[in-house]
């Protein structure tokens, strides 16, 4: 069985340094299982960057930050010493260097690396478009969105959304729930802007039992009955094939393969 690594991508810009970073990193070990899914862009709250790292705290997870803020960046650092909580920075041991060699000081600002343009902000607004639309917060969202993601829980939703967003495009996803009803402003999306995810019954109750033990919950929970499990999965596929949606296996799918794959199929569709 593959041990599997939580890690946590914290910025106080987009997030896109840790990302290329992390991937590369990880992909040096196809043994292990890494979650990518803990992505917190934009985070500037001295609050909120605490809740972020007790959550990571509880998850076992390994914190990545590309902080520039010095007070924010005490914080990790604080809260690791005080806890234990495994995390590296990368970007203060760099520009630390950097001021030593040079005597010049970094500027300490976020996002300056991107260009003031209209692809940056777009990028930018599509961010928070998934943010603000995951999970079916507001209904209007669908018809707003370049792309709506269905599945049931645990198939990547808010994360693929996350990566799709960097790539400019506005999401909106769902999740379906056997006895709660669609929402009507599904219906009057185009079925080429709908992508319904589907995974194998057996590899999702192993991620659902994991994530049930990862919170400290009782693993046996209906939410991981494979019997469950198996009626979520034939009530989804009902409901792609009445919306007459693209679907997308992500079974052992990367977030980028699987992504790729819905790009490909939005160019081949729009």
């Amino acid at each position: 069985m593959k041990k599997s690594v939580p890690l946590y991508m914290i910025s106080d810009s987009v997030g896109e340094t840790s990302l290329k970073l992390v991937n590369a990193v990880t992909a040096q070990f196809p043994t292990v299982e890494f979650d990518l899914s803990y992505r917190f862009p934009f985070t500037k709250d001295e609050t909120e960057l605490r809740n972020i790292l007790g959550d990571a705290l509880k998850d076992s997870a390994v914190v990545v930050t590309t902080l520039v803020s010095d007070n924010l960046s005490q914080i990790v650092s604080d809260f690791g010493e005080r806890t234990g909580l495994q995390y590296i920075n990368l970007m203060a041991p760099f520009m630390d260097i950097v001021h030593q060699k040079t005597g010049v000081a970094p500027l300490k600002q976020a996002g300056v690396v991107h260009k003031l343009n209209k692809e940056y902000f777009d990028r930018v607004a599509a961010i928070e478009f998934a943010v603000k639309y995951d999970d079916g917060k507001d209904a209007k969202g669908f018809l707003e969105a370049d792309l709506v993601l269905l599945g049931i829980s645990r198939t990547s939703k808010t994360p693929l959304s996350m990566y799709l967003a960097n790539s400019r495009l506005k999401v909106a996803n769902l999740p379906l729930i056997p006895e709660v009803p669609l929402p009507e402003q599904i219906k009057n999306v185009p079925k080429e802007k709908i992508i319904g995810l589907v995974i194998e019954p057996d590899v999702q109750q192993k991620i659902r039992t994991n994530r049930l033990a990862s919170l400290g919950l009782d693993e046996n929970s209906r939410y991981a009955n494979i019997d469950r499990i198996k009626e979520e999965v034939d009530y989804a596929l009902g409901i792609y094939d009445e919306l007459g949606a693209f679907t997308l296996d992500v079974t052992n799918k990367s977030i980028e393969e699987a992504a790729t794959l819905i790009c490909e199929h939005l160019d081949n569709s729009l």
